[in-house]
């Protein structure tokens, strides 16, 4: 079969939903990252956040508390990222086992497509699961990159490298939480894309639902309420 031959299987609504799908992800990134400062997202304001737990650091002796935060953090990366591996190669097995999953989708969908196009639909949450993987081990990288830079903060509280070395942990910091969350939006559109097994018309649903579930915890969710409260940092 020819890739023409496999492009003429899916309708045009296909490939709007499927357009729809990546237009969704990125631009709800965009928002969420570039939201203006007058009406923060979550992730802004617990950049602050970050940025004031650095600062604090400094004069806080013991630091064993930022250790365990740090470690903590890393865990978590790490859980999702192992999290990630286990649903990429179960989706693989079903890949490898097309026969009986195009069996299973043609009882749920109510059409009849040959195997080749239900193996192509299972690509979509590859890719979103891949790009989670890939995001979170990023980002337990770059949170050993912060307690190494948490390590160099001198424990005189005088030292003008103090304040440079913490700032420098705050940011190292916030990209890893930038890129843990960008892991964590790709884990949710690879659920969503699994609406695309039943149609497109099931994909767009799905892709609109997680949109407004991911838009209301950043906008307008009772912790980013409480997170204001009293006005932010």
């Amino acid at each position: 079969m020819t890739w023409m031959d496999r492009i003429s299987l899916f309708q045009p609504l296909d490939y709007v939903a499927l357009a729809g799908v990546f237009v969704a992800w990125f631009g709800l990134t965009w928002v969420i990252e570039h939201a203006n400062p007058k009406r923060p997202s979550v992730s802004h304001l617990m950049a602050q956040y970050r940025r004031e737990w650095m600062a604090q650091m400094i004069t806080r002796q013991p630091r064993v508390f930022d250790a365990q935060m740090i470690s903590t953090l890393r865990q978590s990366t790490a859980f999702f990222a192992s999290t990630s591996v286990i649903a990429l190669g179960g989706t693989l097995a079903l890949l490898g086992n097309s026969e009986r999953l195009s069996t299973v989708v043609a009882d749920l969908a109510l059409t009849d497509l040959p195997t080749v196009a239900w193996e192509f639909k299972m690509l979509l949450p590859i890719i979103f699961l891949t790009d989670g993987f890939l995001k979170f081990v990023w980002s337990n990288r770059l949170f050993g990159y912060c307690s190494v830079l948490m390590a160099a903060v001198p424990n005189e509280v005088d030292d003008p490298r103090a304040p440079v070395l913490a700032h420098k942990a705050a940011e190292i910091n916030i990209t890893a939480a930038r890129s843990f969350n960008r892991g964590l939006r790709s884990l949710y559109f690879a659920l969503a894309s699994l609406g695309w097994v039943i149609g497109p018309i099931m994909l767009g649903f799905t892709v609109v639902f997680t949109v407004v579930i991911v838009w209301r915890r950043e906008f307008t969710s009772q912790s980013r309420r409480i997170l204001l409260e009293n006005g932010a940092l």
